[in-house]
């Protein structure tokens, strides 16, 4: 896909535009994601174009989030008392985070029920210095997410095939700094689980549908920050809760 149209495209959602290496590894990654989608169902969205807003799209408008680019790249080693950096949109609140002596320079990130990769992959992408887990049960979508990993040289990647509530339970299981969870079967069985995969101050990031958010509060006990609107939706937001 073209490279240029994919940066219009990605306009609503991330501020400036993305460099052209970033855009050229997404092209490449729609056509995996086409390739495998002929094969395996990865993503009932088939249209290069709904691809690129609905899943890159709404995928980086999380990320810019919690690792927010200015004019200068983001250092989490250079940012003094938190593990990574974060901000939030004008209006929206800033997110705070634990304060920690010597904060990891490869913050651990974990995603579960990856499927696609998204918003796993676009996440590292955006943020290639994180330490990625992806948790996806099924053996060929697992297969695709090393693929997308292996294509687009991405380092720092670990594809779990096993299911998240079997792992939540295994004695010594790394906790980590950011979980995210987007569009999961059983959203209200998954979401206490998914809080248990936090270190201490950590961020669980969602993507989900405003008729979930009242789950947030009622399913686990993190401090929950004010949904962020996604842009072009009616329906999705970006929730974001902190582990006190």
């Amino acid at each position: 896909m073209d490279t240029a149209r994919i940066a219009a495209l990605l306009q609503p959602f991330v501020e400036p535009s993305l460099p052209e290496s970033m855009l050229e590894q997404i092209s490449t990654y729609i056509d995996l994601l086409l390739r495998w989608n002929a094969r395996i169902n990865l993503t009932a969205i088939r249209h290069p174009e709904e691809i690129v807003t609905r899943h890159f799209g709404e995928s980086l408008f999380l990320a810019r989030h919690l690792f927010p680019h200015s004019s200068q790249p983001c250092h989490p080693e250079r940012s003094e008392g938190s593990a990574f950096c974060l901000a939030s949109t004008p209006g929206a609140p800033l997110i705070a985070h634990s304060a920690m002596r010597g904060p990891p320079s490869h913050p651990r990130v974990l995603d579960i029920g990856s499927g696609a990769g998204f918003p796993a992959l676009p996440l590292k992408l955006w943020a290639p210095h994180i330490h990625l887990t992806l948790i996806e049960s099924n053996h060929k979508k697992a297969a695709f997410l090393r693929e997308v990993a292996r294509a687009l040289t991405l380092t720092n990647i670990n594809v779990l095939t096993d299911r998240a509530e079997t792992l939540a339970t295994r004695p010594g299981f790394p906790r980590a700094e950011v979980v995210t969870l987007r569009a999961v079967e059983h959203f209200e069985t998954i979401l206490p689980q998914a809080a248990t995969f936090l270190a201490q101050n950590a961020t669980l990031a969602l993507l989900i549908s405003t008729a979930q958010v009242h789950h947030l509060t009622t399913q686990t006990t993190l401090k929950w920050h004010p949904p962020i609107p996604v842009p072009e939706s009616h329906t999705r937001v970006l929730s974001i809760g902190i582990h006190t």
